[in-house]
This record gives C-alpha cells, sequence and structure tokens, in this order.
C-alpha cells in the first residue's frame, strides 16, 4: 500500500517538477548562467586597460554564454523571457546596442536592445521545430559599430507531453489457423508518439487490449498479439475484431493514448470429415442409356472449406461394381454415377451399391479426430426400354470360291429381338456397301447368296453391312459387318512377267546365258507357285538354243553354238510353254524375242541392225538420223514460205492517193450480156418499180446472215433515176458484210427522159458501128474523154 501511494504521487507530482525545473532555470537562472558577463579579470583591471593596451594586445571577447531554454506549447498574458544579453563593457550609460538575428529573430524572439532581455513572443511547439539558431551582437548605439564580434547560441525547445500515440498502420488485419495452440503468434502492431523519446517518459508506450479478451492478447511492450484460447474453432466463429491501446507516460495516469482495430480472421484446417445428407438414394435409369451417361448424384457434405473439404467418391460394395462408376464433380463436389456396361432388363432389374466419400487432404494432427470418410447406400432400378435388334456376333467372316455357283449360299446371320415382345425380323443389305449388287440375303432366315460371279484376282475381299430391322418398330434397326473372303481356284495360266528381248552377241561361246526369265501367275495357291517350262515339241530339237530350269523359279537361255551372224539371221523367235502346278494345270505358250547384235570383246552389246555394216566409218545410226532430222526440218521451213508467199492476197484497199474516177480497170474476161444473171440483176435495173425487197450485193460474199431490209415502196415510172441511186448507195455504205472500199456497177438503166439517153448496150438493138460518141464531147471534159476512148476504139475495130 505505501509504494502504490508513492506511485500515485510520483504520477501527479513528476509533471510539476519537471515544469519548475525547466522554467526556473530560464527566470532566474539565465542572468547567472547564461547572460552573466564573465570578464576574463577583475572588473578593475578592466577598467584600467588603456587604449594602447586595446591597440596593441588582442581583444578578447568580453561575454560568453550557453543555451539558453524554452518550454513548448507555454502561454500567458505576457511574452515569455527567455534570458538576458549582457557584456560588461556596457556601463550602464545606455551606449550599448543589443542586436539579435538568426531563426525567428524579430518575429518569435524579441530583444530588448537596451537591456538585452530576450522574450518568445509565439507559443512553441517542439514537434515543428526543436531548436533555433541565433547570433547576439554589441554595438555603439550611436556609430553602430560592432563592440565585439557576433556570437552564435541556440534556443532548445523543451517537450512536453502533448502529442498522444499513433497507429500509422492501421487499422489492421490478420490471419491465423483455428484450433491453434495458446500462445500461436497472430501479428505485431506499431504506434508512434511524436514527443521527445529522450527527454521524461512523453514518448514511452506501453500496450494493451480494449477488446477481443479473452481470445487474444498482446505483449505490453512489444506489441506482439498472440491467441490466448486454445481450439477456436472457425466453424463456430470465424473473425474476431480486437481493439489495441497505446498509452505514453510509460502507461502510468496523466499518460495520453491511441487505438487501432485488429481484425484477425481464423484460417480453415482440416478438422471435420464429409458427411452424406442422406443414408439410401433411389435412382431408376433405362436399360438401353448411353455407356458414361450420369444416372444420378450423391453428396457428402463438408463443413471445412476449399482444399481441406474436397472429397473423392467411391463404390466400394454392391453387385453393379463392375457395372456404375462414379466420379467427383470438381466445381460441386458431388459424386456423380455413371454406366460403365450395357444393362439388360431382362437379365438384371436392380442393382444395390454402397458409396464412399473421404477426405483427400488429411490433417495428421487432427486424425486421432477421424476417421474422414462417410458412406451411403444406393439403390438402382433398371426400367425396361424397347431395344433393337441384337445379332448373335458382333461380326461375321465369310468365304467362298471364286468359281462358286450363282445363288449358292454364302452363309447365315442371326440376330434376336432382346425384348420380352420379341419382335420377328427381317434382314437387308445396306447397298451403299454392295453397290455392284454381288450378294443377295434372305429377309426371313438372313442367309447370304451370290447374286454375280466372283474373280479373286479382281477383288479378294467383299465388305458389306447386314441390316436387322423389327418388323414391329421400324426404328428398331441393328447392323453388322460382314466381310467376305474370296478363295482362289486355279483359273489362271502362267506368263512372262514382261515382254523379254534377249541379245545375242556374234562372238558368243556355246552354253553362254543368253537371258534369264521369270514367270507370274494371277492365281494364289497356299503353297506359293511352281512353274514348268518347256519349249514347243518342233522346238525340241533346236539347233540354235535350249532352256535350263533355276532353282529360284526362273528360266535361263543357252546358246548351243557360236558364229551367229546378223547378215545371216538377224532375229530368232523361241517359243515357250509355261506351266504351273495347279489342279488342273494351267499353261500357256510365250515367244522369246532373240536378237544378234555386234559386241565388243567385253559382252557389251554395241549394235544390233543389219544397216550397220553399211554405215559410214565413225558415222553412228544416231548421228545419221540427227542429221536427217534436220535436212527434213530445213525443208519443211522452206515449202512453208513458198506457200505462204504464193497464197499472199494483193492489197484490196485502193490507197488515198489514187483517184478510182482516172483508173481503168481491164477484166480479160468478158461479161455475159443480159443472159448474165449471177453478178447483176438485169431486171431490177431495168424495171425499178417493180422490186420491193432487200437485194444482196453479189460482187463480195458476206460473212454474216441478216434480216432483208423492208424495200421500197412503188413509185410512179416517172421517178428519177437520181433518187434511185442514191438510195442504193446509202445501202451499200450501211451494209456491214460489205469492206470499206468503192465498188464499181453497172446498170442497164439511166433512167426516163433523160437528154442524153441510154448509154447502154443491153438494151441497144443496134450494132456497135451505128454509135457516134461524138455527142459525148459536150457534155464536159470526162465525157469527152469517155467519147474519145470509145471512138478510138470503133476505128480499131474498122482497121
Amino acid at each position: 500500500m505505501p509504494e502504490r501511494l508513492t506511485e500515485m504521487l510520483m504520477d501527479t507530482w513528476t509533471p510539476l517538477i519537471i515544469l519548475w525545473i525547466t522554467v526556473l532555470p530560464s527566470i532566474y537562472m539565465a542572468p547567472m548562467n547564461q547572460s552573466q558577463v564573465l570578464p576574463s579579470g577583475s572588473s578593475t583591471g578592466l577598467k584600467r586597460l588603456n587604449e594602447e593596451q586595446r591597440v596593441l594586445n588582442r581583444s578578447k571577447r568580453g561575454w560568453v554564454w550557453n543555451q539558453m531554454f524554452v518550454l513548448e506549447e507555454f502561454s500567458g498574458p505576457e511574452p515569455i523571457l527567455v534570458g538576458r544579453l549582457h557584456t560588461d563593457l556596457d556601463p550602464g550609460s545606455s551606449k550599448i546596442k543589443y542586436i539579435l538575428s538568426g531563426d525567428g529573430a524579430g518575429t518569435i524572439f524579441v530583444i530588448n536592445d537596451k537591456t538585452g532581455d530576450i522574450h518568445a513572443m509565439k507559443r512553441l511547439d517542439r514537434e515543428e521545430k526543436a531548436e533555433y539558431t541565433l547570433t547576439a551582437q554589441a554595438v555603439d548605439r550611436d556609430t553602430n559599430q560592432p563592440l565585439e564580434p557576433p556570437s552564435e547560441f541556440i534556443i532548445k525547445v523543451q517537450d512536453i507531453n502533448d502529442n498522444p500515440p499513433e497507429f500509422v498502420d492501421g487499422p489492421y488485419h490478420a490471419t491465423v489457423p483455428e484450433m491453434s495452440l495458446v500462445g500461436t503468434f497472430v501479428t505485431k502492431v506499431t504506434a508512434t508518439d511524436a514527443d521527445d523519446p529522450v527527454y521524461g517518459n512523453s514518448a514511452k508506450l506501453v500496450y494493451s487490449i480494449l477488446e477481443g479478451q479473452p481470445y487474444f492478447s498482446i505483449e505490453p511492450h512489444t506489441a506482439v498479439i498472440k491467441t490466448a484460447l486454445p481450439n477456436m474453432d472457425r466453424e463456430a466463429k470465424e473473425e474476431y475484431f480486437v481493439v489495441i491501446q497505446a498509452k505514453d507516460m510509460g502507461g502510468h495516469m496523466g499518460g495520453l493514448s491511441g487505438t487501432t482495430t485488429v481484425t484477425i480472421t481464423l484460417t480453415d484446417v482440416n478438422d471435420n470429415p464429409p458427411k452424406f445428407s442422406q443414408s439410401l438414394y433411389h435412382f431408376s435409369v433405362m436399360e438401353d442409356v448411353a455407356l458414361g451417361e450420369p444416372i444420378g448424384r450423391v453428396k457428402a457434405n463438408d463443413l471445412d472449406i476449399g482444399e481441406n473439404a474436397k472429397s473423392s467418391y467411391d463404390i466400394i460394395e454392391g453387385d453393379g461394381m463392375d457395372i456404375f462408376e462414379i466420379t467427383t464433380d470438381a466445381q460441386t463436389q458431388d459424386g456423380i454415377i455413371r454406366v460403365r456396361k450395357p444393362l439388360d432388363f431382362e437379365t438384371k432389374k436392380s442393382y444395390t451399391l454402397k458409396v464412399e466419400a473421404a477426405n483427400t487432404h488429411i490433417d495428421p494432427r487432427f486424425i486421432s479426430g477421424g476417421p474422414f470418410k462417410d458412406t451411403a447406400t444406393v439403390k438402382i432400378v433398371v426400367e425396361d426400354a424397347d431395344e433393337p435388334p441384337v445379332f448373335s456376333s458382333p461380326t461375321y467372316l465369310l468365304e467362298v470360291h471364286e468359281n462358286a455357283a450363282l445363288n449358292s449360299v454364302l452363309g447365315q446371320v442371326m440376330a434376336h429381338d432382346p425384348d420380352v415382345s420379341s419382335s420377328p425380323i427381317r434382314f437387308s443389305i445396306d447397298r451403299h456397301t454392295d453397290l455392284e449388287r454381288q450378294f443377295n440375303i434372305n429377309a426371313e432366315d438372313g442367309k447370304i447368296t451370290l447374286a454375280t460371279p466372283l474373280d479373286r484376282e479382281t477383288s479378294a475381299w467383299h465388305n458389306i453391312t447386314i441390316v436387322a430391322t423389327e418388323t414391329r418398330n421400324y426404328s428398331q434397326v441393328s447392323r453388322v459387318p460382314v466381310a467376305i473372303k474370296v478363295l482362289d481356284v486355279n483359273d489362271n495360266a502362267p506368263e512372262f512377267a514382261s515382254e523379254h528381248e534377249a541379245f545375242l552377241c556374234e562372238n558368243g561361246k556355246p552354253g553362254q546365258v543368253i537371258q534369264i526369265v521369270s514367270a507370274v501367275d494371277k492365281d494364289d495357291p497356299k503353297n506359293g507357285h511352281y512353274f514348268l517350262y518347256s519349249l514347243l515339241p518342233e522346238m525340241v530339237n533346236n539347233p540354235n538354243f535350249t532352256i535350263k530350269k533355276n532353282e529360284d523359279n526362273t528360266l535361263s537361255i543357252l546358246a548351243k553354238h557360236s558364229g551367229f551372224s546378223r547378215q545371216k539371221q538377224e532375229v530368232y523367235l523361241l517359243p515357250i510353254i509355261i506351266s504351273d502346278s495347279g489342279n488342273p494345270p494351267m499353261s500357256s505358250t510365250s515367244t522369246l524375242t532373240i536378237r544378234v547384235c555386234g559386241c565388243s570383246s567385253d559382252g557389251i552389246v554395241q549394235s544390233c541392225n543389219v544397216e550397220a555394216y553399211v554405215l559410214p566409218i565413225g558415222l553412228s545410226m544416231g548421228a545419221l538420223i540427227a542429221i536427217l532430222a534436220c535436212i527434213i526440218l530445213l525443208l519443211v521451213i522452206v515449202v512453208l514460205f513458198v506457200t505462204l508467199r504464193r497464197h499472199k492476197n494483193e492489197p484490196l484497199i485502193i490507197k488515198d492517193d489514187e483517184d478510182v474516177r482516172e483508173n481503168i480497170i481491164r477484166y480479160d474476161d468478158e461479161g455475159g450480156g443480159e443472159e448474165d444473171t449471177e453478178a447483176f440483176d438485169i431486171v431490177t435495173l431495168q424495171n425499178p418499180d417493180g422490186i420491193n425487197g432487200f437485194l444482196p450485193r453479189k460482187d463480195i460474199k458476206p460473212d454474216l446472215q441478216f434480216m432483208p431490209r423492208q424495200g421500197l415502196a412503188p413509185v410512179p415510172n416517172g421517178v428519177d433515176v437520181d433518187e434511185f441511186i442514191n438510195v442504193r448507195l446509202h445501202e451499200a455504205d450501211n451494209d456491214p458484210t460489205a469492206p470499206p472500199y468503192d465498188s464499181i456497177q453497172i446498170y442497164g438503166y439511166e433512167g426516163k427522159g433523160s437528154a442524153a439517153g441510154s448509154l447502154s448496150s443491153l438494151e441497144s438493138s443496134t450494132s456497135d458501128s451505128d454509135q457516134n460518141f461524138d455527142y459525148l464531147s459536150e457534155w464536159g471534159p470526162r465525157f469527152k474523154r469517155l467519147g474519145e476512148l470509145y471512138s478510138v476504139g470503133e476505128s480499131d475495130k474498122e482497121t
């Protein structure tokens, strides 16, 4: 009790004692310790200093002081006296003036220039500025000349407990696993105090919990938060709200405090097993359900979360362990039951399973609280469904010889309806698999027969699909593949593997192998091929060649003698009979062509033609053929060039600089007169009144066929010939089948009422001698020239 009373008294009087100690030196001790001038010697000796001594000796500073102090946050009716400056040079006659400069001089701190008293004019805050550096100097009041060098001193602001602790990083969030032991570290908080941590206990902090007990505790000086209760269960309460207090002055009465909050969340651990929501599940499923299809779900709930709540499901007992399987849905953690094998209502109508759910992640600390698993019973009822027919075999393999008779039975497929009603079945062939319709099937009993002949060498296998359909429900259909293998019979004779042509050297030796030939057979006997070779009976005593059977089923052709000559005989034909070992055996005759050739001393064939003897020395057959080909090519080019020059057409278009009126074109043929109706339509020229339609031009051959143009309407016999000619000229100009050149047409009609009369001799009944052309000269220069030509012609005839 006395110790507690002493502690209380100390808590109450400590601030007053500190204030007294802080203020008194500033007010009463400052003149003695700080502004008191301490002379270098006695004051009497100082007064006896004369001017010579001041000049000859170094002037020593006559006043010094230490630091000054002022209490922060102190305010009163008058400015606070911080200290007093005084020098022994001041005789008291007010001739010395004190000057203050530096931090806050004139604003915060003001000096009495006569007495040297320094006052604080404002309320100071140590947390804003802890000390001020100022400079003091004594000068002559009249001349402002410095009496001593300036001196620097410091005014320190003394701290008081005016700032509470603060949690800069708050509020806090922390986690700790559930079921943790007492004293498990949770987190650490930190508070700061702006007061001076060196002077007094203003910044000495002590931490405590205001809210959150009895679950958590905090270390008073380190601020470490720990668990205070064991076995805190997240499933019961997951989040806790804790209030932390930090108090300065070492936590004593009168200290300032600050608070913060800490939200503590319990994290999950696997301390709860899975539990089925019900002990018995019932499901029903159709017997025709597809494999892998889900038929039901079971659920085991776990109070834990995340990885600790994950469970795996398994079928541990039951009569359908091989029929069903169970998997885990990763999203919902449900157990999904699926069908592994086909179901059959007629065979088994229900199943009973025992499923187990177990945690996949088990915490060893809580394994003693196990087991972390649970079981439930599942009953599955199979319901009847209309099923398609079922074949007796999933596939069928049939064999048939390629010479089998048509309509012979190759085999039989069988199918039945698995339902209780047992519908009759009809069989058919999917013709997409038998496009050539080589097989048929009996719709009632499923017997497959041959429809067309088979050939193993063309196709050794046939794959068809048989379709079985219920007669009571045509939608119930089943299919089965049927493979038909065609067996071989010996129906093909062997023959040479290729068309052989042997070459025999003129300088060959007797017994030399000329050629080795081989045979092939399209058949495929079980024991492989074995061929027999022989010559025709009339060739057995052949004096030139013989044959020899080799062990590899080939045949060697040998020469019986030497001295073969191309001039004597260039080519020999050797018929060879090839037989197989089939039953019955098949044979064929193949002819080997043997050509006599000239060879080098090494037996290399050089030439096999008789013409090689007559070729020039050094000129081979290939070179001769190349020369002949070049000559023929040159001849063809020359012939084509000459032919093109001969058939080149003369230009039909008259040049621009030629005048058709001054050109006389002579023709070697003579017109047929009035009897000639091929070139010109004389009737139209003589009688324009009787034409109504299109008259094609006959002097050119049109390239295109055009519809006839509408003819001119009949006009009176007194029509002007000029109009007639203009119409015909217009038609000729607009005719697209005519080339763009002028053509001269002769008309046998000049029109009626012409002063010149007719110029044509077509209707003239007089002879040429009766004509007088002198009148043409009166028509102008052009007709004059025409008259002269006709006159000359007449005179020539008379001569």
